[in-house]
């Protein structure tokens, strides 16, 4: 396949600490992005990166999948945790190690559930299909209740026996007075690749994933 050298291509970055990161470490695989975290200070959403033939959108960590999935963007990063949330049709070709995390059940310290009791569970989340597949592993039978806040409080509040959601120290568990159970997902952020942007544009993400293997975190 002939490199295509004059066609720009779109990444999708989340905002926040994967933003960050990523910056980082495309900066080692020689590659400066530090314009996307400039104008991200000014709310610019869509950069040019003109020296690196780059067009960088800065958007949701949700909606980085959708962006890349439908081709407004050719490639993202997006966290384990939302590609198998979502389950989307996209290449996953290197695992960056940045952003890691672990998605947890969690209940409260006080209040144990007794699993071999056969009551009624409410499990509340932000991550519902991942949710629902680890207890159908388990044979587990409980209501999963989607939540878009703070997932601590539902336990405090009688909304939910247990909670399922992404930890890195633990703390803020610690001071919600939950415990740990069992961890689903070891999560970290990969880069992800259109289907359409592979075929078309193989050989310049190509060389994209070999330069980012041999920095990615963990590698």
């Amino acid at each position: 396949m002939k490199r295509d050298t004059t066609r720009v291509l779109t990444l999708a970055l989340p905002r926040g600490r994967i933003l960050d990161e990523a910056l980082v470490l495309f900066k080692k695989a020689g590659i400066d992005l530090s314009p996307a975290a400039t104008e991200n200070r000014g709310r610019k959403l869509v950069v040019p990166i003109e020296r690196e033939g780059l067009r960088v959108l800065v958007v949701r960590d949700a909606d980085v999948p959708a962006y890349v999935e439908h081709g407004a963007a050719d490639l993202g990063i997006a966290g384990r945790d939302v590609l198998e949330e979502q389950g989307r049709d996209l290449y996953e070709p290197v695992d960056l190690g940045i952003g890691r995390c672990r998605m947890v059940v969690a209940e409260p310290a006080g209040a144990p559930v007794d699993d071999s009791a056969h009551i009624h569970l409410r499990y509340a989340t932000k991550f519902p299909e991942i949710t629902r597949r680890h207890l159908q592993a388990r044979g587990t039978v409980a209501e999963v209740i989607k939540l878009y806040g703070s997932i601590e409080i539902a336990p405090l509040v009688g909304l939910a026996d247990r909670i399922v959601d992404l930890v890195s120290s633990g703390e803020t568990l610690r001071q919600h007075h939950l415990v740990e159970v069992e961890t689903i997902l070891e999560v970290s952020a990969r880069l992800c690749v259109g289907r359409a942007a592979a075929k078309l544009h193989g050989t310049r993400i190509d060389d994209l994933v070999r330069r980012l293997e041999r920095v990615a975190v963990g590698a």
